[in-house]
């Protein structure tokens, strides 16, 4: 199969790479002047969990395009969240025909996050990966599960396509009947977390203070009025955060979840990207239904984020 990652970020490379392993053509879209700037080489200092936990080390060459050809069986895209409304507006148009796994984070509801690209066109997924990229390595991992949503009508032939790519590759899919209520709740995950992220100074930083954790769990039980009121259902996620005793969650967050030596935990400790923007895409919300949200609001405070609140 002939994939086009839509930008170079640390997911794309990641799955590229095993899929690369796996006998597919590989290529990536990136934005004029990144192909330059990037390089044709890429240094890999990951870990693959897919059979066992094996450390993979090595310099990758890539192929970078700063233009998109008609002729790929799939693109997969996997973005920053604010950037997705513009990524779905340019692959509207240059991705014509060819199927699009969104491989993302989203807070709005899905037929509005993708247009003007089509839901007959698209396959909604989340990968099971982290990590980040600094002066041109690669640092993370990603582990066998990825989650894929089950079929709508109309794209069976889709999700088939992204199924036999992923086990080709040995990943294994757990299926998502409710995508939409999926992403919400784990979206809101993200939100509680990147709160105590934005207090510590950086996700590296959370890691050290266990009482964050805890915090983690309060501010995702403030944000369950916004869910109901976007009509979402608690799942695994929601549950785990918001019935645990914030002190015991600590805890379990710190020594089972994050425990040193886990991938979990080094995903977290390579992740370099910028948070907030997911605490003000939820506290937005809150505020056009009238909810308040003084634990995340506070987050807010002496951060650019305050003024567009």
């Amino acid at each position: 199969m002939k994939i086009l990652f839509f930008g170079r970020g640390v997911i794309s490379t990641q799955y590229a790479w095993a899929f690369e392993q796996a006998g597919h053509t590989v290529e990536f879209y990136v934005r004029k002047g990144r192909k330059e700037t990037f390089g044709s080489r890429i240094e890999l200092e990951m870990w693959d969990a897919r059979k066992g936990k094996k450390l993979i080390k090595e310099s990758w060459n890539v192929k970078l395009h700063e233009e998109i050809l008609p002729n790929y069986d799939l693109i997969i895209m996997s973005v920053n969240t604010e950037q997705l409304p513009e990524a779905a507006q340019f692959l509207s148009t240059a991705a014509g025909n060819t199927p699009v796994l969104i491989f993302n984070n989203i807070w709005q509801d899905l037929k509005s996050s993708i247009a003007p690209l089509s839901l007959n066109n698209v396959v909604f997924g989340f990968p099971g990966a982290g990590g980040g990229i600094a002066d041109n390595t690669l640092r993370g991992g990603f582990l066998k599960m990825i989650f894929l949503e089950k079929p709508r009508a109309g794209t069976e032939p889709m999700n088939n396509k992204v199924k036999e790519l992923f086990e080709s590759a040995h990943f294994k899919i757990s299926w998502v009947k409710d995508m939409q209520n999926w992403l919400w709740n784990h979206f809101a995950m993200n939100a509680a977390m990147e709160a105590e992220v934005i207090k510590r100074g950086s996700f590296p930083a959370l890691l050290n203070h266990r009482a964050s954790f805890a915090n983690v769990g309060l501010h995702m039980r403030e944000m369950i009025p916004v869910l109901k009121a976007r009509g979402a259902k608690h799942d695994a996620i929601s549950l785990l955060l918001t019935k645990i005793p914030p002190g015991l969650l600590g805890i379990l967050f710190n020594k089972v979840i994050f425990a040193k030596g886990s991938l979990a935990r080094l995903f977290v400790e390579y992740n370099n990207s910028k948070a907030g923007f997911a605490v003000l895409e939820v506290v937005r919300e809150a505020k056009k239904a009238g909810i308040p949200l003084p634990r995340l609001t506070t987050a807010f405070e002496n951060t650019e984020y305050a003024k567009e609140i």
